[in-house]
């Protein structure tokens, strides 16, 4: 018999079958009787005594049972001594006192800590609670070393969520296409900062335009890539597996991933359950005929086939397209954060027992991740973010008027990229710049000179071909007039900025526009008039204009689309 069949065997509240370890402090699952133990007992029914559980006539079966080995660190009532003739000690024998400040509720938290936790990771699709039990029901797919290939915890953490659109699982067929082989339908980029505090859910279009590089199949097969195709087919086109979309992922930001989960249309139906409902919040009804969402307005709590319809909707929102969909989808799974993070499901083993036998079935991890300790120390991890520090963004892009693609909005996303790559949080972000200054003056303290009194004088020493015209467009569109292109310069590693002392404010003004570091910033010597022009030179680390340099200032780019976790917004 499986572990969900024991846990429900005869009415039996799974709930009641977690029992305190003294030596650990958490609860533990009582699932299996070691080799020494004899056969449970039963009650008249015949149905075992599980520990914790009620007989048929109402009373409550001894906690640790005759014959049944006692969770280590306990002493069986025998052992002390005091049994009343019926099994049971005298009330309050033997009972040691509890530790000052370790309540229920604080126990609980730490077991499911790791189980939470992963269900960040998940974007909202997933949790564990850490037992062996499991191991056995947990999907892997090998993608040989595509990623790091694990996490530490001194470092920041990059999973790749992918919900495939393959409709297997009971009542799924109904759905769309019945036969397809499961392509990236919702991905999202998940971010970790590397001092816990925050992190960012970045969702990447299913119709964005992309290149697809060369990957290879669980076989060791090289499948070839494409350029200038849907990111969607990353996954399940001629074989692709979850490894081809991790690359397609790298190339389109540049952030290495560490691993990724995969999950059906299943995850969103059973983890929904599991919480008891979602809450979702909408500003008009919905009469949906594709997705069968049928909602008037306002807040409602959502599940099962009711929760899918709602994260498949897409005609009757916004503008009708996908990108709509991910706004929608964004609002569901930072309700479903909440939900996991609220204390009636902390303080729930029965929730937490669903949801872990939830997630098992319903997701798909690479095999550095593929087993319940891993995934246990990745979940950990993961649970010291407030959800308040959660934030999902888009990547940004140029829609189209039909919608049926999207490009890459570059001088919008490259900035986005560079955030996540730099460990730079959305939500912190002038918390985080203040925190990073040094407590001496650098060259990038102090006033900074209007746009417009900007003068400054272009080279290229080895940026990309055109960069000098290029960055200088960029400069006029940003009203720094007094500018010019100068041509070629000597190729030189890094960018560099050339300025008087007189310029000072000047060349931080420049700085920030063009997200230059401090170690770029060339002063001269402090007897030199600068009546000259600035002078700057891009070298081999420029990419073009508004992409900031490595260690560059980093700014959140004006009207990306982003809400964080801890807020409810209405879909319109």
């Amino acid at each position: 018999m499986d572990a969900q069949s024991r846990g429900r065997a005869d009415d039996i509240d799974p709930a009641d079958q977690w029992v305190l370890n003294p030596q650990t402090g958490t609860y533990e699952l009582r699932l299996d009787q070691s080799p020494a133990q004899s056969s449970p007992s039963t009650n008249p029914a015949g149905a075992p005594t599980v520990p914790g559980s009620r007989t048929s006539d109402g009373r409550r079966a001894d906690a640790l049972g005759r014959g049944q080995a006692p969770v280590p660190g306990q002493r069986s009532h025998r052992a002390r001594g005091g049994d009343d003739g019926a099994g049971a000690p005298p009330v309050g024998a033997g009972r040691r006192k509890r530790k000052p400040g370790a309540s229920r509720k604080k126990k609980v938290l730490m077991w499911t800590g790791g189980s939470l936790a992963l269900l960040m990771t998940a974007g909202g699709v997933g949790a564990y609670v850490v037992y062996q039990r499991l191991e056995g029901s947990l999907n892997t797919i090998d993608v040989g070393d595509v990623g790091t290939g694990g996490f530490k915890k001194d470092q920041a953490i990059n999973i790749l969520v992918l919900g495939t659109d393959k409709r297997t699982g009971t009542g799924n067929t109904s759905y769309g296409d019945r036969n397809s082989e499961g392509h990236a339908d919702t991905s999202i980029l998940f971010h970790v900062s590397k001092d816990r505090t925050n992190a960012t859910a970045l969702s990447i279009p299913r119709d964005l335009i992309t290149d697809i590089p060369d990957c290879k199949t669980t076989d060791g097969q090289t499948i070839r890539g494409a350029r200038d195709t849907k990111f969607n087919e990353s996954l399940g086109v001629n074989g692709r597996n979850p490894g081809c979309t991790m690359q397609t992922v790298t190339e389109l930001t540049g952030i290495e991933i560490d691993h990724f989960v995969m999950a059906d249309f299943n995850a969103v139906k059973t983890l929904s359950t599991a919480v008891g409902g979602v809450e979702v919040c909408l500003a008009k009804p919905i009469n949906d005929e594709d997705s069968k969402l049928n909602l008037p307005a306002g807040k409602h709590k959502v599940k099962g086939e009711e929760a899918l319809a709602f994260v498949r909707t897409r005609k009757s929102v916004g503008f009708g397209s996908d990108l709509s969909r991910i706004e929608l989808q964004q609002q569901f799974l930072s309700s479903l954060l909440r939900e996991m993070k609220s204390s009636e499901t902390l303080t729930s083993p029965t929730k937490m027992w669903d949801l872990a036998n939830a997630a098992i079935k319903a997701l798909t991890v690479d095999k550095g991740i593929g087993s319940i300790k891993k995934l246990q120390e990745l979940g950990m991890e993961m649970s010291k973010v407030n959800p308040k520090n959660i934030t999902f963004a888009t990547v940004p892009v140029v829609d189209n008027e039909k919608r049926t693609a999207v490009l890459l909005q570059k001088q919008k996303a490259e900035p986005l990229f560079a955030m996540i790559r730099n460990d730079v949080s959305l939500t912190e972000v002038e918390k985080k710049e203040k925190a990073t200054k040094k407590k001496t003056p650098g060259p990038l303290d102090g006033p900074r000179a209007e746009a417009s009194d900007v003068r400054v004088a272009v080279y290229n020493g080895g940026g990309p071909q055109g960069a000098a015209q290029e960055t200088l467009t960029w400069l006029q569109g940003k009203q720094v007039n007094k500018s010019s292109n100068e041509s070629n310069a000597p190729e030189q590693a890094i960018t560099t900025l050339e300025y008087g002392p007189n310029q000072a404010d000047q060349a931080r003004a420049l700085a920030d526009l063009l997200g230059l570091p401090a170690t770029a910033l060339k002063p001269k010597a402090a007897d030199s008039v600068g009546t000259e022009p600035m002078k700057l030179v891009l070298g081999k680390d420029f990419k073009e204009p508004g992409v900031p340099l490595p260690g560059g200032k980093t700014k959140a780019p004006e009207g990306i689309q982003k809400v964080e976790a801890d807020k409810q917004l209405c879909a319109e």
